[in-house]
């Protein structure tokens, strides 16, 4: 197994609902929850990710990377939600001969599309629907999710299955990916909560040979106010 040789961490910071004060409540960082925005609801997000880890052994000694995700979601309806998203990367490494590399890069955007089939509030599990495309000049990218979810009192837990095609280097190259996460939580007060996260991906490049696999656990921490 070929895991891959750094480690990541990410958070959300999340803005006040821009019309009214419907954000949604997210408990954990990588696993999307199935509940959806109400109508006429809009929010913006930063996601920052930072990855870290590699070392000279892979030829990228000192490695930092930073990535950034801009999101402006708005509610349709109450059961359809659709976000923008602008992507960007920063990266930064000593390579094999000893010499900096530093690059930033804008990563194109993403249109984020969720539908909430069962409503979690009504039904013993929540599902909502997910198709994602993204597109930065020479390379795309369509992932879809199948999100399910419930809370049981303090107790939340979710669980996403999803699947990416990507193409690269002028759209001639395709590659695969499958993915799991799941998170659990509690919420211990009316504003905290603590939980723990895992993920695991692969990739196939052309769908015929198997090329990496990732595994990812740690724990997550939520703190919400009204406003």
């Amino acid at each position: 197994m070929n895991i891959k040789p750094y480690l990541a961490a990410g958070f959300i910071l999340t803005g006040a609902g821009l019309i009214n004060a419907h954000a949604t409540s997210q408990l954990f960082t990588y696993t999307y929850e199935p509940e959806t925005m109400p109508a006429g609801s809009m929010e913006f997000e930063q996601w920052v990710t930072a990855a870290t880890g590699r070392t000279a052994a892979v030829g990228q000694d000192k490695y930092n990377r930073w990535d950034l995700r801009e999101e402006l979601e708005y509610g349709i309806t109450d059961n359809y939600s659709i976000s923008l998203y602008l992507n960007s990367q920063s990266e930064s490494y000593v390579d094999a001969m000893g010499a900096d590399f530093s690059k930033f890069s804008f990563e194109g955007i993403s249109i984020e599309n969720r539908y909430q089939v069962l409503n979690a509030a009504e039904k013993p599990v929540g599902l909502t629907l997910y198709l994602e495309p993204s597109f930065s000049g020479d390379t795309a990218e369509v992932e879809e999710k199948i999100i399910l979810g419930q809370r049981y009192g303090d107790w939340k837990w979710a669980l996403n299955l999803s699947h990416a095609t990507q193409w690269e280097n002028n759209l001639q190259d395709i590659t695969g990916e499958f993915e799991a996460s799941m998170g659990v939580a509690y919420q211990f007060k009316s504003n905290w909560s603590v939980g723990l996260e895992s993920r695991i991906n692969s990739t196939i490049d052309d769908y015929k040979t198997w090329n990496s696999t990732a595994l990812y656990l740690g724990p997550t921490v939520s703190y919400k106010t009204e406003k």
